[in-house]
């Protein structure tokens, strides 16, 4: 039976505004470190309430697409602001704590194995994807490519097939998780220095020393700005 004739859903004030700013952003010809307007007067101009102004910057704001600097007014990130559909944002913050919980439990115990089991040309994947990722975050990137080879090459280190074909079959969940991550600002460093010690831990054969760190990462990736947001109905 189609669906083609559902309930329409009822478009949210400050999804309106979302709109009104992308099309405000592309039409001024904006870009990266530009500075919106106060939100008093895009309330003003808008016609709508400063709340639902707020609503939106804060959507645009979990997206990594602005930052709102305390007292100092909201700036582009980015050369546009194509936001992600706020529905869609809402179906990721139901399912990310489940995905970090499972990331946590096996990634934990693959790193232990790792540190157990790696041999020398897994060392040397490990140190390729952390070369990659340095380079991608040198030239202004987020580092996701060789995020993601690294936590690949950890998890071929373990030589474990079941925990492998576990990982896999959670893998557009992981990387969605990674690209949440990666995007909070100071948070690529951070990550490349985790994983260095991930590495450490590896290198020197100590199975405890590497889950812990590997732990602490994971935590780390934990902790995004799509997790505190409250989406509002109106």
């Amino acid at each position: 039976m189609t669906d083609a004739l559902r309930p329409m859903a009822k478009q949210r004030l400050y999804e309106q505004v979302l709109e009104r700013l992308r099309q405000y952003v592309a039409e001024g010809g904006l870009r990266a470190g530009d500075r919106l307007p106060p939100e008093r007067d895009l309330a003003q101009r808008l016609g709508v309430s400063r709340a639902s102004v707020k609503q939106a910057i804060v959507v645009l704001e979990v997206q990594g697409l602005v930052e709102a600097r305390h007292g100092g007014g909201t700036y582009l990130v980015r050369d546009s602001l194509d936001a992600e559909p706020v529905e869609r944002m809402v179906e990721r913050r139901r399912r990310l704590p489940d995905v970090l919980e499972a990331r946590e439990a096996l990634e934990t115990k693959l790193a232990e194995l790792a540190a157990e089991r790696r041999t020398e040309d897994d060392l040397a994947a490990m140190r390729s994807a952390l070369d990659r990722m340095t380079e991608e975050i040198g030239q202004g990137g987020h580092g996701v490519e060789g995020d993601r080879l690294f936590h690949a090459a950890v998890t071929e280190a373990a030589h474990s097939s079941l925990l492998a074909e576990f990982m896999r079959s959670i893998a557009e969940q992981i990387a969605e998780s990674r690209t949440e991550s990666l995007r909070q600002p100071g948070r690529p460093s951070r990550s490349l220095a985790q994983h260095r010690a991930i590495l450490d831990a590896i290198t020197a054969g100590r199975p405890r020393q590497a889950a812990t760190a590997m732990r602490r990462h994971v935590r780390t990736v934990a902790k995004v700005r799509l997790l505190d947001w409250e989406p509002d109905d109106s």
